[in-house]
Protein backbone atom coordinates (compact mmCIF):
# COMPACT_ATOMS: atom_id res chain seq x y z
CA UNK A 1 0.00 0.00 0.00
CA UNK A 2 0.82 3.67 -0.54
CA UNK A 3 3.16 4.46 2.33
CA UNK A 4 2.37 8.57 1.94
CA UNK A 5 -1.72 7.25 2.56
CA UNK A 6 -0.76 4.44 5.13
CA UNK A 7 2.37 5.80 7.12
CA UNK A 8 0.94 3.05 10.36
CA UNK A 9 1.66 0.19 8.11
CA UNK A 10 5.08 0.15 6.86
CA UNK A 11 5.66 0.85 10.48
CA UNK A 12 3.87 -2.03 11.57
CA UNK A 13 5.46 -4.38 9.23
CA UNK A 14 9.00 -3.26 11.05
CA UNK A 15 8.42 -4.93 14.20
CA UNK A 16 8.63 -8.67 12.97
CA UNK A 17 11.24 -8.07 10.47
CA UNK A 18 13.57 -6.69 13.17
CA UNK A 19 12.43 -8.74 15.91
CA UNK A 20 13.22 -12.05 13.58
CA UNK A 21 16.29 -10.18 12.14
CA UNK A 22 17.84 -9.21 15.17
CA UNK A 23 16.90 -12.62 16.97
CA UNK A 24 18.72 -14.23 13.91
CA UNK A 25 21.95 -12.11 14.68
CA UNK A 26 21.64 -12.50 18.74
CA UNK A 27 21.77 -16.47 17.81
CA UNK A 28 24.92 -15.82 15.30
CA UNK A 29 27.23 -13.66 17.84
CA UNK A 30 25.93 -16.15 21.10
CA UNK A 31 26.85 -19.08 18.51
CA UNK A 32 30.04 -17.29 17.31
CA UNK A 33 30.76 -20.05 14.42
CA UNK A 34 31.14 -18.47 11.72
CA UNK A 35 34.31 -17.37 9.63
CA UNK A 36 37.60 -16.55 12.35
CA UNK A 37 34.79 -17.58 15.61
CA UNK A 38 35.91 -14.36 18.05
CA UNK A 39 33.52 -12.24 17.32
CA UNK A 40 32.29 -12.10 20.93
CA UNK A 41 35.62 -11.64 22.92
CA UNK A 42 35.48 -8.43 23.27
CA UNK A 43 32.18 -7.80 25.05
CA UNK A 44 33.02 -11.53 26.74
CA UNK A 45 36.64 -10.41 28.02
CA UNK A 46 38.18 -7.33 27.09
CA UNK A 47 35.02 -4.88 27.64
CA UNK A 48 34.66 -6.49 31.56
CA UNK A 49 38.19 -5.95 32.09
CA UNK A 50 38.02 -2.18 31.36
CA UNK A 51 35.14 -2.30 33.08
CA UNK A 52 36.74 -3.50 36.38
CA UNK A 53 39.55 -0.98 36.26
CA UNK A 54 36.67 1.79 35.42
CA UNK A 55 35.00 0.93 38.65
CA UNK A 56 38.01 1.15 40.16
CA UNK A 57 38.41 5.07 39.21
CA UNK A 58 41.29 4.79 36.42
CA UNK A 59 40.92 4.47 32.83
CA UNK A 60 42.80 1.27 31.17
CA UNK A 61 46.76 2.24 31.88
CA UNK A 62 49.45 0.89 28.86
CA UNK A 63 46.77 -0.42 27.59
CA UNK A 64 47.05 -0.36 23.45
CA UNK A 65 43.77 -1.59 22.99
CA UNK A 66 42.11 1.39 24.87
CA UNK A 67 41.93 4.05 22.00
CA UNK A 68 38.73 5.91 22.97
CA UNK A 69 37.40 8.84 24.41
CA UNK A 70 36.85 8.87 27.86
CA UNK A 71 33.06 9.39 27.48
CA UNK A 72 33.26 5.79 26.47
CA UNK A 73 34.29 4.79 29.96
CA UNK A 74 30.37 5.40 30.80
CA UNK A 75 29.25 2.67 28.23
CA UNK A 76 31.61 0.29 29.45
CA UNK A 77 30.27 0.82 32.62
CA UNK A 78 26.48 1.26 31.50
CA UNK A 79 25.85 -2.77 31.90
CA UNK A 80 25.98 -2.42 35.75
CA UNK A 81 22.79 -0.73 34.91
CA UNK A 82 21.60 -4.07 35.32
CA UNK A 83 22.76 -6.41 38.06
CA UNK A 84 20.42 -9.25 37.97
CA UNK A 85 22.75 -10.29 34.57
CA UNK A 86 25.94 -11.14 33.69
CA UNK A 87 28.28 -8.26 32.00
CA UNK A 88 27.78 -10.64 28.55
CA UNK A 89 23.97 -10.16 29.02
CA UNK A 90 23.52 -6.80 29.90
CA UNK A 91 25.13 -5.30 27.53
CA UNK A 92 23.61 -7.63 24.96
CA UNK A 93 20.31 -5.55 26.43
CA UNK A 94 21.43 -2.19 26.54
CA UNK A 95 23.20 -3.00 22.85
CA UNK A 96 19.72 -4.50 21.04
CA UNK A 97 17.93 -1.43 23.35
CA UNK A 98 20.01 1.53 21.24
CA UNK A 99 19.32 -0.37 18.15
CA UNK A 100 15.36 -0.46 18.57
CA UNK A 101 16.02 3.19 19.94
CA UNK A 102 17.26 4.07 16.25
CA UNK A 103 14.79 2.07 14.19
CA UNK A 104 11.72 3.51 16.33
CA UNK A 105 13.34 7.15 15.99
CA UNK A 106 13.64 6.28 12.04
CA UNK A 107 10.11 5.12 11.73
CA UNK A 108 8.42 8.25 13.88
CA UNK A 109 5.25 9.53 11.69
CA UNK A 110 6.26 12.35 9.09
CA UNK A 111 9.37 10.70 8.29
CA UNK A 112 9.88 8.70 4.87
CA UNK A 113 9.45 5.07 6.46
CA UNK A 114 12.75 3.99 3.60
CA UNK A 115 15.29 5.23 6.59
CA UNK A 116 13.69 2.43 9.09
CA UNK A 117 13.35 -0.36 6.44
CA UNK A 118 17.31 0.35 5.60
CA UNK A 119 18.77 -0.04 8.94
CA UNK A 120 16.09 -2.67 10.14
CA UNK A 121 17.46 -4.94 7.09
CA UNK A 122 20.82 -3.34 6.04
CA UNK A 123 21.74 -4.63 9.58
CA UNK A 124 21.92 -8.08 9.51
CA UNK A 125 23.76 -7.55 6.61
CA UNK A 126 26.89 -7.61 9.39
CA UNK A 127 25.77 -10.78 10.80
CA UNK A 128 27.00 -11.09 14.23
CA UNK A 129 29.34 -8.09 14.02
CA UNK A 130 27.32 -5.18 14.79
CA UNK A 131 25.86 -6.32 18.81
CA UNK A 132 29.81 -7.53 19.66
CA UNK A 133 30.74 -3.86 19.83
CA UNK A 134 29.80 -0.60 21.03
CA UNK A 135 29.32 0.77 17.56
CA UNK A 136 25.12 0.80 17.98
CA UNK A 137 24.93 2.94 20.63
CA UNK A 138 27.27 5.55 18.97
CA UNK A 139 24.98 5.44 16.11
CA UNK A 140 21.89 6.15 17.98
CA UNK A 141 23.39 9.16 19.92
CA UNK A 142 24.65 10.28 16.18
CA UNK A 143 21.13 9.52 14.40
CA UNK A 144 19.45 11.12 17.39
CA UNK A 145 21.49 14.32 17.07
CA UNK A 146 20.78 14.78 13.39
CA UNK A 147 16.97 13.85 14.10
CA UNK A 148 16.58 16.70 16.73
CA UNK A 149 18.79 19.06 15.09
CA UNK A 150 16.39 20.72 13.47
CA UNK A 151 13.35 21.33 15.73
CA UNK A 152 15.90 21.81 18.52
CA UNK A 153 19.34 22.61 17.59
CA UNK A 154 20.66 22.56 21.24
CA UNK A 155 19.27 19.32 21.44
CA UNK A 156 21.07 17.77 18.26
CA UNK A 157 24.22 20.04 19.62
CA UNK A 158 24.30 18.48 23.21
CA UNK A 159 23.73 14.81 21.68
CA UNK A 160 26.70 14.77 19.08
CA UNK A 161 29.03 16.05 21.71
CA UNK A 162 27.67 12.86 23.70
CA UNK A 163 28.73 10.57 20.96
CA UNK A 164 32.18 12.41 19.86
CA UNK A 165 33.27 11.96 23.97
CA UNK A 166 32.34 8.38 22.83
CA UNK A 167 34.30 8.10 19.33
CA UNK A 168 34.56 11.36 17.85
CA UNK A 169 32.79 11.00 14.81
CA UNK A 170 29.48 11.81 15.83
CA UNK A 171 30.60 15.85 16.08
CA UNK A 172 30.65 15.45 12.08
CA UNK A 173 26.82 15.54 12.42
CA UNK A 174 26.88 19.47 13.22
CA UNK A 175 28.64 20.12 9.98
CA UNK A 176 25.50 20.58 7.44
CA UNK A 177 23.64 22.45 9.86
CA UNK A 178 22.41 25.81 8.42
CA UNK A 179 24.43 29.33 8.68
CA UNK A 180 23.43 31.20 11.45
CA UNK A 181 21.36 30.97 14.81
CA UNK A 182 20.41 27.32 14.13
CA UNK A 183 24.24 26.13 13.66
CA UNK A 184 25.43 28.80 16.58
CA UNK A 185 23.13 27.40 19.04
CA UNK A 186 23.91 23.61 18.55
CA UNK A 187 27.37 24.12 17.87
CA UNK A 188 27.53 26.34 21.79
CA UNK A 189 25.60 23.38 23.00
CA UNK A 190 28.34 20.72 22.13
CA UNK A 191 31.08 22.92 23.47
CA UNK A 192 29.32 23.19 26.68
CA UNK A 193 28.30 19.55 26.42
CA UNK A 194 31.64 18.44 26.11
CA UNK A 195 33.29 20.56 28.40
CA UNK A 196 30.92 19.98 31.22
CA UNK A 197 31.34 15.80 30.83
CA UNK A 198 35.31 15.85 29.88
CA UNK A 199 35.35 18.28 33.12
CA UNK A 200 33.63 15.63 35.12
CA UNK A 201 35.15 12.36 34.02
CA UNK A 202 38.86 14.09 34.51
CA UNK A 203 37.58 14.79 38.27
CA UNK A 204 36.14 11.42 38.60
CA UNK A 205 38.48 9.04 36.65
CA UNK A 206 42.56 8.32 36.51
CA UNK A 207 44.21 8.69 33.01
CA UNK A 208 41.34 10.11 31.35
CA UNK A 209 43.44 11.22 28.26
CA UNK A 210 46.21 7.80 27.79
CA UNK A 211 44.36 7.41 25.14
CA UNK A 212 45.28 10.09 22.77
CA UNK A 213 49.30 8.07 22.77
CA UNK A 214 47.20 4.80 21.38
CA UNK A 215 45.43 6.84 18.93
CA UNK A 216 48.30 8.68 17.22
CA UNK A 217 50.33 5.72 17.19
CA UNK A 218 48.27 3.50 15.01
CA UNK A 219 49.79 2.25 11.98
CA UNK A 220 48.22 1.20 8.26
CA UNK A 221 45.13 -1.70 8.88
CA UNK A 222 44.61 -4.10 6.30
CA UNK A 223 41.08 -3.78 6.12
CA UNK A 224 42.11 0.01 5.32
CA UNK A 225 42.14 1.73 1.38
CA UNK A 226 45.65 2.04 2.12
CA UNK A 227 46.06 -0.97 3.42
CA UNK A 228 44.08 -2.76 0.46
CA UNK A 229 46.76 -0.88 -1.44
CA UNK A 230 50.01 -2.38 0.38
CA UNK A 231 48.07 -5.80 0.32
CA UNK A 232 48.27 -5.85 -3.43
CA UNK A 233 52.24 -4.89 -2.91
CA UNK A 234 52.17 -7.72 -0.91
CA UNK A 235 50.66 -10.13 -2.95
CA UNK A 236 53.08 -9.08 -6.26
CA UNK A 237 56.29 -9.86 -3.87
CA UNK A 238 57.21 -6.61 -2.02
CA UNK A 239 58.55 -7.12 1.87
CA UNK A 240 55.20 -6.53 3.68
CA UNK A 241 54.62 -8.41 6.70
CA UNK A 242 51.75 -7.90 9.29
CA UNK A 243 51.25 -7.60 12.70
CA UNK A 244 49.19 -7.55 15.28
CA UNK A 245 49.10 -4.05 16.89
CA UNK A 246 46.88 -2.07 18.73
CA UNK A 247 44.32 -4.48 18.95
CA UNK A 248 44.56 -5.11 15.12
CA UNK A 249 46.15 -6.03 12.45
CA UNK A 250 48.19 -3.60 10.64
CA UNK A 251 51.27 -3.93 7.90
CA UNK A 252 54.63 -4.05 8.47
CA UNK A 253 57.57 -2.92 6.07
CA UNK A 254 59.18 0.15 4.54
CA UNK A 255 56.43 1.21 2.31
CA UNK A 256 53.87 1.43 5.64
CA UNK A 257 55.47 5.08 6.77
CA UNK A 258 54.42 6.73 3.35
CA UNK A 259 51.27 5.04 3.06
CA UNK A 260 50.17 6.33 6.81
CA UNK A 261 51.58 9.65 5.93
CA UNK A 262 49.61 9.82 2.67
CA UNK A 263 46.45 8.95 4.66
CA UNK A 264 46.97 11.44 6.89
CA UNK A 265 47.28 14.34 3.77
CA UNK A 266 43.93 12.83 2.38
CA UNK A 267 42.39 12.95 5.63
CA UNK A 268 43.47 17.17 5.97
CA UNK A 269 42.85 17.49 2.55
CA UNK A 270 38.95 15.78 3.58
CA UNK A 271 38.75 18.38 6.08
CA UNK A 272 39.82 21.16 3.64
CA UNK A 273 37.32 20.41 1.44
CA UNK A 274 34.18 20.26 3.79
CA UNK A 275 35.39 23.26 4.88
CA UNK A 276 35.28 24.74 1.31
CA UNK A 277 31.70 23.19 0.47
CA UNK A 278 30.36 24.96 3.79
CA UNK A 279 31.66 28.21 2.68
CA UNK A 280 30.03 27.98 -0.65
CA UNK A 281 27.22 26.45 0.16
CA UNK A 282 24.26 28.59 -0.17
CA UNK A 283 20.74 26.49 -0.64
CA UNK A 284 19.73 24.16 2.38
CA UNK A 285 17.20 21.90 2.32
CA UNK A 286 15.83 19.72 5.87
CA UNK A 287 18.26 16.85 4.58
CA UNK A 288 21.10 18.90 3.75
CA UNK A 289 22.55 18.73 7.38
CA UNK A 290 21.99 14.71 7.09
CA UNK A 291 23.19 14.46 3.71
CA UNK A 292 26.90 16.21 4.70
CA UNK A 293 26.84 14.18 7.57
CA UNK A 294 27.05 11.05 5.58
CA UNK A 295 29.62 12.50 3.33
CA UNK A 296 31.93 13.66 6.17
CA UNK A 297 32.00 10.70 7.63
CA UNK A 298 32.45 8.87 4.17
CA UNK A 299 35.35 10.81 3.28
CA UNK A 300 36.83 10.81 6.84
CA UNK A 301 36.37 6.35 6.68
CA UNK A 302 37.88 6.46 3.13
CA UNK A 303 41.00 8.47 3.69
CA UNK A 304 41.18 6.79 7.44
CA UNK A 305 44.79 4.15 8.47
CA UNK A 306 41.53 2.52 10.12
CA UNK A 307 38.61 0.68 8.75
CA UNK A 308 37.12 -2.20 10.77
CA UNK A 309 33.97 -3.58 9.90
CA UNK A 310 31.91 -2.36 12.31
CA UNK A 311 32.56 1.50 10.97
CA UNK A 312 29.39 0.35 8.53
CA UNK A 313 27.10 0.29 11.64
CA UNK A 314 28.05 4.09 11.28
CA UNK A 315 27.75 4.51 7.39
CA UNK A 316 24.18 2.37 7.69
CA UNK A 317 22.76 4.77 10.42
CA UNK A 318 23.67 7.74 8.27
CA UNK A 319 22.33 6.97 5.48
CA UNK A 320 18.84 5.67 6.43
CA UNK A 321 18.31 9.09 8.60
CA UNK A 322 19.40 10.31 4.66
CA UNK A 323 16.45 8.47 3.60
CA UNK A 324 14.01 9.63 6.09
CA UNK A 325 13.71 12.96 3.96
CA UNK A 326 12.13 13.10 0.75
CA UNK A 327 14.81 15.86 0.36
CA UNK A 328 17.84 13.90 0.22
CA UNK A 329 20.13 13.23 -2.39
CA UNK A 330 21.92 10.09 -0.91
CA UNK A 331 19.73 7.83 -2.18
CA UNK A 332 22.17 6.43 -4.84
CA UNK A 333 25.10 5.84 -2.39
CA UNK A 334 22.49 4.46 0.46
CA UNK A 335 22.44 1.60 -2.20
CA UNK A 336 26.35 1.60 -2.95
CA UNK A 337 26.65 1.32 1.04
CA UNK A 338 24.46 -2.00 1.28
CA UNK A 339 26.69 -3.33 -1.25
CA UNK A 340 29.49 -2.21 0.53
CA UNK A 341 27.87 -3.76 3.53
CA UNK A 342 27.45 -7.22 2.35
CA UNK A 343 30.97 -7.52 1.06
CA UNK A 344 31.88 -6.19 4.41
CA UNK A 345 30.49 -9.57 5.81
CA UNK A 346 31.76 -11.50 3.45
CA UNK A 347 35.67 -9.89 4.72
CA UNK A 348 35.12 -10.17 8.49
CA UNK A 349 34.44 -12.56 10.07
CA UNK A 350 33.38 -15.05 6.95
CA UNK A 351 36.85 -15.38 4.96
CA UNK A 352 39.27 -12.77 7.30
CA UNK A 353 41.76 -15.66 7.33
CA UNK A 354 41.57 -14.98 3.56
CA UNK A 355 42.28 -11.47 3.94
CA UNK A 356 44.96 -11.82 7.13
CA UNK A 357 46.72 -14.25 4.07
CA UNK A 358 46.52 -12.08 1.45
CA UNK A 359 44.87 -14.84 -0.78
CA UNK A 360 43.45 -13.90 -4.16
CA UNK A 361 40.17 -14.31 -2.84
CA UNK A 362 41.23 -11.95 0.53
CA UNK A 363 42.53 -9.18 -1.89
CA UNK A 364 39.79 -9.32 -4.07
CA UNK A 365 37.31 -9.23 -1.40
CA UNK A 366 39.14 -5.57 0.23
CA UNK A 367 39.57 -4.29 -3.87
CA UNK A 368 35.77 -4.51 -4.19
CA UNK A 369 34.36 -3.15 -0.33
CA UNK A 370 36.91 -0.33 -0.31
CA UNK A 371 36.41 0.03 -4.14
CA UNK A 372 32.38 0.58 -2.92
CA UNK A 373 33.36 3.11 -0.39
CA UNK A 374 35.47 5.00 -2.42
CA UNK A 375 32.68 4.73 -4.79
CA UNK A 376 30.24 5.85 -2.16
CA UNK A 377 32.54 8.90 -0.91
CA UNK A 378 32.67 10.13 -4.07
CA UNK A 379 29.08 10.20 -5.05
CA UNK A 380 27.94 11.19 -1.91
CA UNK A 381 30.15 14.77 -1.99
CA UNK A 382 29.52 15.00 -5.91
CA UNK A 383 25.80 15.02 -5.29
CA UNK A 384 25.98 17.20 -2.27
CA UNK A 385 28.29 19.72 -4.35
CA UNK A 386 25.81 19.86 -7.01
CA UNK A 387 22.56 20.31 -5.06
CA UNK A 388 23.94 22.93 -2.44
CA UNK A 389 26.89 24.83 -3.68
CA UNK A 390 26.88 24.19 -7.80
CA UNK A 391 24.98 27.09 -9.61
CA UNK A 392 21.50 26.83 -9.20
CA UNK A 393 19.39 24.35 -12.04
CA UNK A 394 17.76 25.94 -15.11
CA UNK A 395 14.08 26.14 -14.43
CA UNK A 396 12.50 23.11 -15.19
CA UNK A 397 15.68 20.90 -14.76
CA UNK A 398 15.51 19.93 -10.99
CA UNK A 399 15.30 16.33 -12.24
CA UNK A 400 11.36 15.97 -10.61
CA UNK A 401 12.69 16.85 -7.27
CA UNK A 402 9.58 17.99 -5.26
CA UNK A 403 9.67 22.49 -5.27
CA UNK A 404 10.04 22.37 -1.39
CA UNK A 405 13.25 20.32 -1.97
CA UNK A 406 14.76 23.13 -3.81
CA UNK A 407 16.82 24.55 -1.00
CA UNK A 408 16.19 27.52 0.36
CA UNK A 409 19.05 30.39 -0.51
CA UNK A 410 21.15 31.20 2.08
CA UNK A 411 24.11 34.09 2.25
Amino acid sequence: MDAARSPRIPALALVPVWVLTRLGMLYLLVRDGIGVRNVNDEVEFLYPRWALQLADGSFPVDDVTWQYPPGAGLLFLSPELLPFLDYFAAFLVLTFAADALVALALARPGRRPAGAWLWTAGLPLLLNVPHGRFDIQVTALAVLALLSSRRDPRLGGALAALGALVKVWPLLTLLGLERGRTGRDAWRSAAVTAAALLAVLALAFRHSFDFLQQQGARGVQIESLGGTVLGLMRASGAPIGIESRYGALEFSGPQVGTVAQLSLLLTAAAFGWLMFWRGRASRWTEATPFDAALAAVLLFTVTSRVISPQYMVWLLGLAAVCLTSRCTTQRPVAWVLLAATAVTALAFPTYYLEVMQGTALGNTLMVVRNGLLLTAALLSCHRLWRETAAPAHPAGADLGRPALCRGSEVA
